[in-house]
């Protein structure tokens, strides 16, 4: 027993967060043969689901999650007040939008298999430290509060960075998006495309989606940028059920049976996402694309990687505490996910933080400029794969692109 009568085990890594970056973290250390441990404050895995789930099929392909988790799509529908585009890949599904709660629980039972333990309504309510390392971790789960004294604790809380927060690595987020979502039944929606609308009408910061799962059920959602707008996106969603604004008038009779509600930073990566006993991965670490506010697959890819590094920065430190997982240890996840994504993110920010000032009448002329992209050229940039050539010859064959403002800060 702890001094303070709560019961006290022993682990490698203790994992804050068992969402896709918590669990993908838990199955790869698991699999290096560290002894883990994760706790998730909800009930159950995916209880409470925070995102609207669109992604990447390469990325999910690359990433292992089996087609059956997602639908795809291959038609992409921009919706400004007086315009809109439809860029189609010619059925060729290039994005999808997941079953998040199908996927993350797929992501669990994977963590269990490997090994790992999972501790559901079991919410971290402090970080242990000795001196100025983080030790381990205090939890509050249905068997009573429990300390976990580990060399390394992996924050994969999301937005609230909760353990990094509390071991004064983090601070709060300056700027973020708060997006509301029903997921409906509808009468008739093109399950091979999805939405996005801009303009004020929708959010006067951040823009609206309908994101189909099938044929008779959407996601219809508003995202709103803080501290640009103070908006409440549930009233903004609700005015344009009311309305039934484009494309909700092709849904049929549209009913609510789910709603999903969560905050996304969007303020790109943090400086810092390594300490000594600590390191943060996910949204907890602002590895999260701007453009469209998504992120899963950052959190499954860097996840895993979380795991494999901090496996070894465990091992390597001989089972003694004091030199195991360190901050230079752990100094290889760092470099390798700022090295993949850092500078995307970084330019992915500049374009949303223009957008985000737009009147309807810029948006309209916006969105016009992707009238004559190809569905490949669309979706790297939707996706924030801003590389150099790629934006080169993404000017050469778009003059029109070349000569906006959002080009040349992409390549600053």
């Amino acid at each position: 027993m702890a001094s303070d009568g709560s019961s006290s085990n022993s682990y490698d890594i203790a994992i804050v967060g068992g969402g896709p970056a918590g669990l993908a973290a838990a199955q790869a250390a698991a699999a290096a043969g560290a002894n883990v441990v994760l706790f998730e404050k909800d009930e159950a895995i995916a209880h409470s689901v925070r995102t609207s789930g669109v992604s990447w099929i390469d990325s999910m392909d690359a990433l292992g999650i089996p087609s059956h988790l997602y639908n795809p799509v291959s038609n992409y529908h921009f919706i400004s007040p007086s315009n809109d585009v439809l860029i189609s890949s010619g059925g060729r599904p290039r994005s999808c939008v997941l079953d998040v709660r199908a996927t993350y629980q797929h992501l669990a039972f994977l963590a269990a298999e490997a090994g790992a333990t999972l501790m559901v309504r079991s919410n971290v309510i402090n970080v242990l430290k000795e001196g100025s390392r983080v030790a381990g971790v205090k939890a509050s789960t249905p068997a009573g509060d429990l300390e976990v004294k580990c060399p390394l604790v992996i924050d994969a809380s999301g937005f609230s960075a909760s353990a990094a927060r509390k071991a004064g690595l983090a601070g709060e987020w300056r700027r973020y998006g708060v997006g509301a979502e029903y997921e409906c039944y509808c009468d008739h929606a093109d399950e091979a495309t999805w939405s996005l609308m801009v303009g004020r009408q929708y959010s006067e910061a951040g823009y609206a989606w309908v994101f189909p799962l099938s044929k008779n059920r959407v996601r219809v959602g508003v995202g709103i940028g803080r501290p640009e707008s103070q908006a409440d996106p549930l009233e903004k969603l609700h005015s344009i059920l009311e309305k039934r604004l484009r494309p909700l008038d092709r849904l049929g009779r549209i009913q609510p049976v789910e709603l999903h509600y969560g905050f996304i930073p969007n303020e790109g990566s943090r400086s810092q996402s390594v300490a000594d006993g600590l390191l943060t991965v996910g949204d907890a670490a602002g590895q999260a694309n701007p453009l469209v506010l998504e992120g899963i697959r950052y959190a499954i890819e860097f996840g895993r990687l979380a795991g494999e590094v901090g496996a070894r920065a465990v091992k390597n430190g001989g089972g003694a505490a004091a030199a195991a997982a360190s901050k230079e240890s752990l100094e290889e996840y760092e470099r390798t996910w700022k090295a993949r994504v850092a500078s995307k993110i970084a330019s992915a920010l500049k374009v949303q933080s223009r957008w985000v000032g737009l009147s309807d009448e810029e948006w309209d002329r916006e969105i016009e400029i992707l009238r004559d992209m190809s569905a490949d050229e669309f979706i790297d940039f939707i996706k924030a794969d801003f590389t150099a050539a790629k934006m080169v010859k993404l000017a050469l064959h778009h003059p029109r692109l070349a000569a906006r403002q959002l080009f040349s800060m992409v390549l600053k």
